[in-house]
């Protein structure tokens, strides 16, 4: 009996959405205050497993981040490399070494605007994982947060937290369904290939939410099994299984505009 217990608490466990947060210290330099904030959000996608600060300490102006941040808990890694972007280095080889762990985050949330970033991003979501971006107003690379699943602005990162308590705690408030998704998707995919716009995921999932309010990413939708998405590439798999759309290159696809006439 203890055993079945135990494989079913390891199941309930992993069920859960797993996140990695990392943070580029010398591109979002954190303060206490946002620290906790970006602490907060984190926690509020799912299961927090790493949540690591990347700095350089021989940069001048990095070398206060162990002593501003040490209360909080984060894993503070110091990079103390006199070559550029050596601590954005570390963080590249640090999130693909964790997808190919037993313990692989579902979803990785990046605290930086670095458009250096932008390849790691595109790598992470081939391997069907979702990235969120949070960067500062007036520091972020264009190509990186088109790229992103979810994309928000740290200094409004509190107005976001706000607005997901009161979705969660407002009486009435059911996540989407499976079928209305699909709808919304199609729509979406529509609307784009009409206007001659982009129909990679990222550019499909915001005209998504600005289509249907009730739809805040892949984590509001939910499965005919009751059961929710890991990520938007999942929910994709999916829908492109039941032969609702197609995709190729990372792009969608509607399967009636897609056919050619013999």
């Amino acid at each position: 009996m203890s055993d079945i217990l135990s494989i079913s608490n390891k199941q309930k466990t992993k069920s859960k959405n797993t996140v990695a947060l990392t943070c580029d210290y010398q591109n979002v330099p954190l303060t206490p205050d946002t620290a906790k904030l970006l602490l907060e959000f984190a926690t509020s996608k799912g299961r927090l497993i790493h949540k690591n600060i990347y700095y350089n300490s021989q940069n001048e102006s990095q070398a206060a981040a162990k002593s501003n941040l040490a209360s909080l808990n984060f894993d503070l890694i110091d990079v103390p490399c006199p070559l550029k972007n050596s601590a954005d280095n570390q963080l590249m080889v640090d999130c693909l070494d964790y997808v190919h762990r037993d313990m692989s985050p579902d979803t990785f949330i990046l605290a930086s605007g670095d458009g250096d970033f932008a390849k790691l991003v595109s790598n992470l979501q081939k391997l069907g994982k979702s990235v969120i971006v949070i960067a500062q107003f007036g520091n972020v690379k264009k190509a990186l947060k088109e790229l992103a699943d979810e994309f928000y602005f740290i200094d409004k990162l509190n107005q976001e937290i706000q607005q997901n308590t009161q979705h969660q705690n407002t009486p009435g408030k059911s996540p989407i369904t499976y079928n209305e998704a699909i709808k919304h998707l199609i729509e979406a995919i529509k609307f784009a290939s009409v206007q001659g716009k982009t129909t990679t995921f990222s550019s499909i999932d915001k005209l998504m939410r600005q289509s249907c309010h009730q739809y805040q990413g892949f984590s509001s939708i939910c499965k005919n099994d009751g059961k929710k998405f890991k990520n938007f590439s999942q929910f994709v798999d999916t829908a492109v299984k039941d032969g609702k759309v197609q995709k190729r290159n990372e792009k969608l696809f509607l399967i009636e505009l897609d056919r050619i006439p013999a």
